[in-house]
C-alpha cells in the first residue's frame, strides 16, 4: 500500500539501506521488514517517524539505537532526501525531508489529476457490493439513506483502488412481509369502499398505505370487492409492490445512486434455486431433519448453533433464501462479497459466513459492513417518530429539506458502526459547524479565487509552471503534507471498508485551507480585497485584514498550491458521491 508521494520515497530509501547493510553482512535480515512511516507526535521532531529499528532488535540481537544508526549510515540518498535525520531513544528514526521534495506532491497531483489517489491495489479483483436492499413495503427512511450513502461510497472507493465492482440491490419480494403488504393495502382499500374491516395486527401502518390503496381504487374501481379475498389481496400486493419499488428507485436516483443489478428474492423460489441448494447441503450431510423442520448444520463452521431453513409448516425461512442468494453470488465468480446491513443483523453474520464456508470458500470471502441507526435532530432536539402510527421520516423528506449532498456527507462523516446524530438545522447552516458546507466551500472558494485572478489578468499557473521553491512558509508545507497522504487515506478507506475516513480527511484539509486564506495573501492587494467570498469562520476576514506585499512570483506559486488543494478536495468528494460546487 502507498504511504504518500514523499513517504514512499522515504520508505524506498530505508528499504535500500537495509538491503545494503544485509549485503555487507552488517545485518542478517532473514526477512525484509515492511517499512511503516508515521507522523511524529510533535512537528519539531520531523516529517516522518519510523520504528523499524525497534522491530528488528530481537531478531538482530542488537540494541535498536545501534540498528537505527546502521540504517542512517547506509542511506544512499541521504543528502538529496533529508534535511535532518535524528535518532530518539530507544531507536525512533525521525526524518525531516528536504522542502523541495514536498513540491513533487503538487506536480504529482497535476500529472494524475482526477486519478490522484487512485491505485491498482485491487488488481482487478471482482467485488459485489450489495446494499440498501430495503423491503419494497414502504418508502426509504433515513436509516436506509445512511446505508445507501455507505454502500455507494464503498463502490466508488473500491473502484478507485483497482477493483472490478458490481453494485446490487436485493429485492425482498417474497415471504411474510409481502403478504402483510397485500393484506394491509386490501384493508385500506376496503375501508375506502365503505366496508368496516379490522386492520391486520402486524400490518403496515402509515399514510403511504392509504395512498397506495387510493391509487388501487382509482385504477380498479370496486372490482376487487367481487373477487375472492386471496385474489384481491394478491392484486393489491402486486400493485403496491410495483408502486413502492418504483418509489424506491426514484428516491435513490434523486440521492445520486443507481445499481448495475436488481436481484429478486422471488426468482430464487420460482426457479427452484432454494430447493436446489438445500438438496446440495443435504447431500453433504449439512442439512438434517429435527422436530419436523429442516436445519442447516451451521455450527460446523463456527456458528453458535444450527439454524432452521424450513419450518414445520413447510415455509422456508429467510435464511433459506439467503443461502441460495449467496450461493448465486459465489457462482457468479466474485472474489469478494460485501454486504451492507443494518446493525440489528449483527447476529446474522456467523450463519452467513458458515454458508460461505459450506461451499468451500474462506469466511473472509464475505465481509459485512454494519450501519447503525440515525437519530434525527432539529436544533439539538430529537425528532420524535411513532412506530405505532407508522410514522417515520423518509429519505425523500430529508433530501427535500437539506439536499442530497448534505444528507450524504452527514451519513458518511461518522463510522457506520456507531450511532449518528443528524441535526437537520445544522445541515442547512452556512458555517464552519456544518461539515459538508465547510468542505464544499473550500472547493468553491478556490474556484472563486481563480475566477477573480483571471478577471484581473493574473496568470493562474499549474504546479509545473510555478516557482514552487517559493512555498517555504510552514503553513504552506503543512497543507502540502496533508495533500501527500490523500492516496493513503483513500486506500485505507477502501481496504477497511470505512468511508468515514475520507470524510474526516476532507474536513481536516478544509480546516487548514480556510485559515490559510485568511492569514496569507494570495492575490495582489488590489485584486484581493473584497473580491472573494468571506470565510464561513470569519465573515469579514477578506475585508478587514491589512493588505500585505506579495513577493514576485509568490502569487503564482500560491495559486498553484490552491489549484492542487481544489483537485484533491474534488477527488475526495467524488469518491464519496458528493458534488464539488464551483459556486456557493
Amino acid at each position: 500500500m502507498t504511504q504518500g508521494v514523499v513517504q514512499d520515497k522515504v520508505a524506498e530509501a530505508l528499504t535500500g539501506s537495509l538491503r545494503l547493510a544485509q549485503q555487507r553482512g552488517i545485518l542478517k535480515l532473514e526477512q525484509m521488514p515492511v517499512i511503516n512511516l508515521e507522523a511524529p507526535k510533535r512537528p519539531e521532531w520531523g516529517d516522518v517517524s519510523c520504528t523499524v529499528a525497534m522491530s528488528l532488535s530481537a531478531s538482530e540481537r542488537r540494541p535498536p539505537f545501534e540498528i537505527a544508526q546502521i540504517i542512517i549510515d547506509h542511506i544512499h540518498e541521504r543528502d538529496t532526501l533529508f534535511a535532518r535525520v535524528d535518532i530518539a531513544r530507544p531507536g525512533f528514526l525521525n526524518l525531516t525531508v528536504k522542502p523541495e521534495l514536498w513540491m513533487d506532491v503538487l506536480r504529482h497531483i497535476e500529472t494524475q489529476g482526477a486519478e490522484y489517489g487512485h491505485s491498482r491495489l485491487g488488481q482487478g479483483r471482482r467485488v459485489l457490493v450489495e446494499y440498501v436492499s430495503a423491503n419494497p413495503t414502504g418508502p426509504l427512511h433515513v436509516g436506509h439513506g445512511r446505508g445507501a450513502a455507505v454502500g455507494q461510497a464503498l463502490v466508488r472507493l473500491l473502484r478507485a483502488t483497482g477493483h472490478d465492482v458490481v453494485s446490487e440491490y436485493y429485492i425482498n419480494d417474497a415471504g411474510r412481509q409481502m403478504k402483510l403488504l397485500g393484506v394491509s393495502v386490501l384493508a385500506r382499500y376496503l375501508e375506502s369502499c365503505g366496508q368496516a374491516v379490522p386492520f391486520p395486527e402486524d400490518g403496515y401502518q402509515g399514510d403511504y398505505i392509504r395512498a397506495v390503496a387510493a391509487r388501487v381504487k382509482a385504477e380498479q374501481g370496486v372490482a376487487l370487492l367481487s373477487l375472492p379475498s386471496s385474489e384481491a389481496e394478491q392484486r393489491g400486493r402486486e400493485f403496491a409492490y410495483r408502486e413502492l419499488l418504483a418509489l424506491i428507485r426514484q428516491d435513490l436516483e434523486t440521492f445520486g445512486i443507481t445499481f448495475e443489478s436488481w436481484f429478486s428474492e422471488a426468482s430464487l423460489l420460482s426457479s427452484g434455486a432454494v430447493e436446489q441448494v438445500l438438496n446440495e447441503l443435504r447431500s453433504r450431510d449439512l442439512l438434517f431433519d429435527q422436530d419436523g423442520a429442516q436445519w442447516f448444520r451451521s455450527s460446523a463452521y463456527g456458528d453458535e448453533k444450527d439454524r432452521v431453513v424450513r419450518k414445520q409448516e413447510g415455509d422456508y425461512t429467510y435464511l433459506a433464501s439467503d443461502i441460495a442468494y449467496h450461493r448465486d453470488k459465489l457462482r457468479r465468480g466474485f472474489d469478494l462479497l460485501v454486504d451492507v446491513w443494518g446493525a440489528d443483523h449483527h447476529g446474522y453474520i456467523p450463519r452467513m459466513q458458515a454458508v460461505v464456508q459450506a461451499y468451500g470458500y474462506p469466511k473472509e470471502r464475505l465481509r459485512v459492513v454494519l450501519v447503525q441507526m440515525v437519530n434525527l435532530l432539529r436544533g439539538g432536539r430529537k425528532v420524535e417518530m411513532s412506530k405505532r402510527a407508522g410514522e417515520f421520516i423518509t429519505l425523500r423528506e430529508v433530501m427535500d429539506e437539506v439536499g442530497a449532498d448534505a444528507a450524504k456527507f452527514f451519513f458518511l462523516m461518522r463510522d457506520s458502526s456507531t450511532h449518528l446524530d443528524f441535526d437537520l438545522e445544522l445541515a442547512k447552516q452556512q458555517s464552519q459547524e456544518n461539515p459538508v458546507y465547510y468542505v464544499q466551500y473550500a472547493h468553491a472558494r478556490i474556484a472563486s479565487l481563480m475566477r477573480v485572478a483571471a478577471s484581473r489578468g493574473i496568470e493562474c499557473p499549474l504546479p509545473s509552471q510555478a516557482d514552487l521553491a517559493l512555498l517555504d512558509d510552514p503553513d504552506e508545507l503543512v497543507i502540502i503534507r496533508k495533500l501527500s497522504i490523500f492516496p493513503v487515506v483513500l486506500e485505507a478507506s477502501a481496504v477497511e471498508l470505512e468511508p468515514h475516513r475520507m470524510a474526516y480527511y476532507l474536513r481536516e484539509l478544509a480546516a487548514l485551507v480556510h485559515p490559510f486564506y485568511n492569514k496569507h495573501r494570495i492575490l495582489p492587494p488590489a485584486a484581493d480585497i473584497d473580491s472573494t467570498p468571506a470565510s464561513p469562520t470569519e465573515p469579514s476576514a477578506s475585508v478587514s485584514r491589512v493588505p500585505e506585499a506579495v513577493p514576485p512570483g509568490l502569487t503564482g506559486s500560491r495559486l498553484a498550491l490552491m489549484w492542487a488543494v481544489q483537485q484533491v478536495v474534488r477527488n475526495g468528494l467524488t469518491v464519496l458521491g458528493v458534488s464539488a460546487p464551483e459556486q456557493m
